[in-house]
């Protein structure tokens, strides 16, 4: 079946029509005979069994039975009327139930006939019923196309009070079928349908849609999900090889006296071997002629801003500008003040540029920024502004991208003739699963040890009730010298309830750890900016020694001095989020703690994320167990929700298959890179279909 007949409009089929169409379309997303087709089922219901009236049992479960209808009659109820008819087979009788269409089913029931009843069925007055049955005569059960194994699509309520019920789906579908005659062109190359023992496209199409058994049933989906992940890993992998091939980089040739004085001279510590492998990997893509497109994971700690400052010297060292951008205006004024100390010593000069920065000094920063004098630019948002114009811009490095959609990281590009180096850093380690298929695109390399001499933070759950233990605790601390923080959630809906609990919290931690003896800094998102500063430059000089604050502290704050994390409420944060909060303590050579306070109500996921919080201090295990929980749609941030609207693969549950079709998708590419070989023709063929008729963004949102 060619694959132009499969854009026909959904309208021309029969049955349809103008207006099942237009609600085909409004509801499902149906627009064509190729949309239909990759409808799939959601569950199937298994009717391979047939049941006797002497067998059926008292449990409600969907049976079906092959008898005659002897007779049929109205019988008065409490309001209105019911129909009903007597249903044998050679071992007993049973009735069926009528509440409503009473005229036209009557008309349509055909005595001593041989019927085939589908449906739930009840015990009443001795005896069974079933209302509302899926009815077929039998002839035409066996002439029908449908299988043993039924079939239930998505649907959708206004589908259903339209009447477009599953059955007339069902119906549209066989009747697909028959106008395509069950044939469609093979998508993958014989090498892989042999090497992989796949069955044909054809066999896949026709077993997910009307299975005569639960193993051909398998088979199908198996060969259909393969299909789908397959193409999305190519065309990710190649995205990646073109951008190498086509878009160049600058080639930053040598390694020089920045890198190489700070490397010598200034660096504090012994890099770890996770961040000397990573550094290799930048500095190869860096002097490859190709532009860097490359994502930094590391957990919370684990040094990844030592490795970006190293590649942007390199930038530095080969005669560039670099910059780095950041989500939060705390975030970017921390990155500055690190890095600046770090610069002080090998004369470079650095600067800050974010929403409060003054007209004169932001004039300034544009001047030395376009006649090249300025080396490294830091800030937020505030980098992407038309204004901002660099000389040349060799490095760009953005720190939680999630925060930050495609269309700004582009922004960036376009200040430059060409493209810089691009990497991009996360301390939301992202599972496998999600980085395979959301930045396939991009390299990646992962920072995967701690500095040595961290100790890992002790994490407990406490119940509210234990909350005097809890502050005679972090008595203890600060008569240690330590520093606390307590925060509290903020969930945006009810930014007033929030103020009130933080509030609240405030008061009574006021009561129980006064004046003179304690000092209390409060941080939240209703004060200004310069406030906040004020109050986080308090804490941060030891001033203060418990912080108050809504999430505002989540990334990147660094306090080595404060090693006790309390989290009020904990049940109502993420996995993710309570993961970035512990990593805002460990920070010194001290032994840190992290203290989950919840209520006693507690949902089964709650549990589940509380449990996995105190069994291990692993990013990547925590962001699986997130995975598992919130699914693919919440992990990448709302900005960039990184839905993959997929037909019917399910990247945490098929991962196994996600990893099959991306060994095979690169081993292809690898031998032939534009897919010109004759084995790989009907490969490229599909390909070239997919993207003229879907591009992969349309998978990942």
């Amino acid at each position: 079946m060619n694959t132009n007949f499969l854009q026909t409009p959904i309208d021309y089929l029969k049955g349809v029509g103008p207006n099942r169409a237009d609600l085909l379309q409004k509801e499902l997303g149906i627009h064509t005979y190729q949309d239909l087709i990759n409808l799939f089922p959601n569950r199937y219901i298994d009717r391979t069994q047939f049941y006797k009236i002497n067998q059926l049992q008292r449990n409600n479960a969907d049976v079906q039975v092959i008898g005659q209808i002897i007779d049929v009659k109205e019988v008065a109820q409490k309001r209105g009327k019911r129909l009903v008819a007597r249903f044998q087979d050679d071992t007993g009788e049973m009735e069926l139930v009528w509440f409503r269409g009473h005229k036209w089913i009557r008309e349509s029931l055909k005595i001593g006939k041989d019927y085939v009843i589908f449906g739930k069925t009840n015990w009443f007055n001795g005896k069974y019923n079933m209302p509302h049955p899926e009815m077929e005569l039998l002839e035409d059960y066996k002439k029908s196309l449908r299988s043993a194994m039924q079939p239930i699509y998505p649907s959708t309520e206004k589908l259903s009070n339209k009447g477009i019920s599953n059955r007339v789906i069902n119906k549209i579908m066989q009747q697909l079928f028959t106008e395509t005659k069950g044939k469609f062109v093979e998508t993958l190359s014989d090498n892989l349908i042999s090497e992989l023992k796949l069955i044909s496209k054809s066999e896949a199409l026709f077993n997910v849609h009307f299975p005569k058994n639960q193993e051909l049933l398998a088979k199908a989906q198996y060969r259909l999900k393969f299909e789908e992940l397959f193409y999305i890993q190519l065309q990710l992998i190649r995205k990646n090889l073109i951008h190498k091939s086509k878009i160049k980089g600058f080639p930053f040739t040598k390694v020089g006296d920045y890198f190489n004085t700070f490397f010598k001279s200034h660096l504090a510590f012994e890099l770890t071997n996770a961040q000397k492998r990573v550094l290799k990997e930048i500095r190869n893509d860096l002097g490859s002629n190709a532009q860097m497109n490359r994502l930094l994971q590391g957990d919370v700690g684990s040094g990844k801003t030592i490795v970006a400052l190293m590649s942007m010297l390199i930038a530095l060292d080969n005669g560039f500008q670099a910059c780095l951008m950041a989500p939060t205006e705390i975030l970017s004024v921390q990155h500055y003040n690190g890095l600046r100390d770090m610069c002080n010593n090998l004369n470079i000069s650095i600067k800050l540029l974010t929403g409060s920065s003054k007209t004169l000094e932001r004039r300034e920063i544009h001047e030395s920024l376009e006649n090249g004098e300025l080396q490294i630019l830091i800030g937020t948002h505030a980098l992407l502004e038309d204004t901002v114009k660099f000389k040349n811009l060799g490095l760009a490095i953005i720190d939680e991208q999630h925060r930050f959609g495609v269309a700004q990281r582009s922004k960036l590009w376009e200040k430059n003739t060409s493209p810089p180096h691009i990497l991009v850093m996360t301390a939301t380690p992202i599972p496998r699963t999600l980085a395979m298929s959301v930045y396939g695109d991009l390299d990646i390399s992962i920072i995967d040890e701690l500095p040595p001499g961290r100790k890992s933070i002790k994490t407990v759950h406490r119940f509210d009730k234990n909350r005097l233990k809890v502050f005679r605790f972090i008595r203890d601390e600060i008569a240690k010298g330590r520093q606390v923080y307590i925060v509290y959630p903020l969930i945006q809906e009810s930014a007033t309830l929030d103020y009130k609990d933080l509030m609240d919290g405030y008061e009574s931690i006021v009561r129980d750890f006064p004046m003179p003896d304690y000092q209390i800094s409060i941080v939240h998102g209703k004060m200004k900016s310069a406030d906040k500063e004020f109050e986080m430059q308090r804490f941060i000089k030891g001033e203060t020694q418990i912080m108050v604050a809504t999430t505002v502290i989540e990334v990147g704050v660094d306090v080595p001095n404060a090693s006790v994390m309390i989290v009020e409420s904990a049940e109502r944060f993420g996995l993710s989020q309570l993961h970035q909060l512990r990593g805002r303590v460990g920070r010194g050579a001290e032994q840190s703690y992290c203290i989950l306070m919840t209520s006693h109500k507690l949902s089964s996921d709650s549990k589940t994320r509380l449990e996995t919080m105190v069994r291990t201090n692993d990013g990547f295990e925590i962001a699986e167990v997130d995975l598992r929980l919130r699914g693919p749609g919440d992990i990448m941030g709302t900005q960039q929700s990184g839905v993959l609207n997929l037909k019917i693969a399910d990247i945490i549950k098929d991962n196994d298959i996600l990893q099959h079709a991306r060994y095979y998708a690169k081993k292809i590419l690898t031998k032939d890179p534009s897919l010109k070989n004759q084995e790989n023709k009907v490969i490229l063929n599909t390909y070239s279909q997919i993207t003229k008729y879907k591009n992969i963004w349309n998978y990942i949102s």
